[in-house]
């Protein structure tokens, strides 16, 4: 292992007996790396087109086509109120991941790390925590959109079978580690961009037929539902983007680490995001669509039922675009395991291939069971998710911009604190602005199992931008209140000089 402390002949026997393993594993270009922030002289990778692919190849698949057949399936939206939300959505909430992405090369800390400069090293497992299990959502439902796909080529593969050959890919990209991730996804995204464009060429005259059909005025609430639908799909990758760019340089411009990823998002999710929402809106309206869609429960036979006309090619597309989903699991899969290790310090001295096996273990029978009821699966999770992930954002960003300046440097960040409770933030005011959010953010809710009181009322889930608005606002009072009182101390006298300095950050 590649950690402090961690001999490989120290520590109970089956922790020497995986330090040795991952040893073994090292000499076969498996990263054994864990947490511990990567030092600047490490971080030298420049091929910066890599924090483009890795974002674009993740967003230019089946589930974010997936995110965009809800406005027209799930919420009962036309395709021109459909696209009017995705477009207003994906331009605003692709500016947060990626300005995320620019803690990685800057910082070389994974992103539940670098959370513990906000939220305390306790505090911190509340989000890291929250992580795992946000993360393998998102692997189950890629996972059963991939299972759904590869069965709808054929009568004799069923879910089940599609999903466990989705899962093994997605197992072996991770294993590998950041690199092998990386060139994966600088290839992924092919096979998606190439079906895609046929689907358009193939299915335009049946689009352009539907941008003519008239559909009532849609309800302010399900526009407002399906807006954070679209914005739980991508402002949830803030709690990742970090971690792909910890072995960059941080001699990049924080701009052009940004202009990137960014691009790498809004493209990706834009175009995809929109095809899923012009295709579901059609498929009512072309038969072939809609047996293929299965009324609205399998995008995978949506796929492949437009591309059909093409014969075999259209079946290879398919299964290419199917087998390609990992591109989306692997990043998932990936910080799966580095938000384990961030819980506690017991759990950062497991090797990150276990916890990738672990993963694996869940991921196959829970998605197996999830993909009998697919939409409601999604937009739960999609919900769920997007709810802490924007308070998470809010709290993150604030410290940044106001408490730290927006500045990397080492005397704003201290680094070598990662690890040290004593030196971090208490933590305190984050997760009391956390509470805040979630309390504040129950009464606008509108999911399957509970429709808060506001929600009844025709407001849609507006759950998302409340809870970053009142996260935002009130971590900045707590954190404002308790820098003040560290500095200015009624009780015991005043602080030292170096100890200010140490507490304050």
């Amino acid at each position: 292992m590649d950690e402090p402390g961690n001999d490989p002949q120290a520590g109970p026997l089956p922790l020497r007996w995986l330090r040795r393993v991952s040893t073994f594993l090292a000499h076969y270009g498996v990263e054994t790396h864990g947490i511990a922030p990567i030092p600047r002289e490490e971080r030298l990778e420049t091929r910066w087109y890599q924090m483009f692919f890795v974002w674009f190849s993740a967003n230019m698949n089946i589930l974010s086509f997936s995110t965009g057949t809800a406005g027209p399936a799930f919420f009962s939206l036309g395709v021109r109120d459909s696209i009017v939300v995705i477009t207003i959505v994906d331009l605003v909430v692709c500016l947060i991941p990626a300005i995320f992405a620019v803690f990685g090369p800057k910082l070389g800390t994974r992103a539940m790390v670098q959370s513990r400069f906000s939220w305390g090293y306790y505090g911190a497992i509340i989000p890291s925590a929250l992580n795992v299990f946000s993360l393998q959502g998102f692997l189950i439902l890629n996972c059963i959109i991939g299972g759904q796909t590869i069965a709808s080529v054929s009568s004799h593969i069923d879910d089940t079978l599609g999903i466990v050959i989705i899962s093994i890919i997605s197992l072996v990209v991770t294993f590998f580690g950041y690199r092998f991730l990386h060139w994966f996804e600088s290839v992924a995204w092919i096979p998606n961009v190439i079906a895609f464009i046929a689907m358009l060429a193939l299915g335009y005259p049946h689009l352009h037929i539907n941008q003519s059909v008239s559909v009532p005025a849609p309800k302010a609430s399900s526009i407002l539902s399906f807006g954070s639908t679209v914005a739980a799909s991508v402002l949830s990758w803030c709690t990742i983007t970090p971690d792909y760019g910890v072995y960059h340089s941080p001699k990049a411009s924080s701009s052009r680490v940004f202009l990137y990823t960014y691009l790498g998002f809004l493209t990706a999710s834009l175009t995809a995001h929109t095809m899923g929402a012009a295709f579901a809106a059609a498929a009512p309206s072309v038969p072939a669509w809609n047996a293929g869609f299965q009324d609205s429960t399998s995008v995978g036979g949506l796929i492949y039922s437009v591309l059909t006309p093409v014969g075999s090619f259209g079946k290879l597309l398919t299964v290419l675009v199917a087998l390609s989903i990992p591109s989306a699991c692997a990043p998932c899969m990936y910080t799966f395991s580095t938000s384990f290790m961030t819980i506690a310090g017991w759990f950062a001295l497991v090797p990150r291939w276990v916890y990738i096996l672990v993963s694996e273990g869940v991921l196959i029978p829970v998605a197996i069971i999830g993909a009998k009821t697919f939409y409601t699966t999604f937009v739960d999770i999609l919900s769920v998710i997007g709810y802490w992930s924007a308070a998470f954002a809010a709290i993150v960003l604030i410290e940044h911009v106001l408490f730290r300046r927006a500045s990397f440097t080492e005397d704003v960040y201290p680094i070598a604190t990662w690890d040290s409770p004593r030196l971090l933030p208490t933590g305190t005011s984050a997760i009391l602005a956390f509470f805040c959010a979630c309390g504040a953010l129950v009464p606008f809710m509108s999911q399957a199992w509970y429709v808060g009181p506001v929600a009844q009322y025709g407001s849609g889930d507006c759950g998302i931008a409340v809870g970053f608005v009142v996260a935002a606002l009130t971590y900045t009072v707590f954190r404002g209140v308790e820098r003040w009182c560290m500095k200015v101390r009624g009780v015991g006298g005043p602080l030292r000089e170096e100890d200010i300095k140490e507490q304050d950050f």
